[in-house]
């Protein structure tokens, strides 16, 4: 076996509280330590010109499902009403339009958050 190249260089910058809670837990979630996934995902990542992994999915990631999880809202009423034989409105497809651009966001988070947290079945949760 090979051992890695022996580290002896060191970088530091200081952060909030409130950061340093963010980057432990976003460590703990991919099962590494925050020195080494520090290391990963903002430095030597960005550097090799890998995609970050800063939050869930990285900020482009939450962009585009943000706009997925609006679109499928707006179509799924659409759908809905027409399958009802009824006409959205102007007004009605407008409110349905901010409805899902007010919490598109908090949405696309949450499921990227499921897609890169652990598989769990159904019949395993308690």
């Amino acid at each position: 076996m090979v051992k890695p190249p022996l580290r002896t260089k060191s970088i530091g910058f200081k952060v909030s509280e409130e950061e340093y809670a963010q980057l432990e837990t976003a460590a703990q979630a991919d099962g590494q330590t925050l020195g080494e996934w520090c290391r990963e995902a903002a430095v030597l990542g960005s550097a090799n010109g890998q995609p970050s992994k800063a939050g869930p999915g990285g900020a482009e990631a939450q962009a585009l499902m943000a706009e997925l999880v609006a679109l499928r809202a707006i179509l799924l009423n659409v759908l809905f009403k027409l399958a009802n034989g009824e006409k959205p409105t102007a007004e009605e497809m407008q409110r349905l339009i901010d409805r899902a651009d007010a919490d598109k966001l908090k949405k696309a988070r949450e499921r990227l958050a499921q897609a890169a947290g652990p598989e769990v079945h159904p019949e395993e949760k308690s």
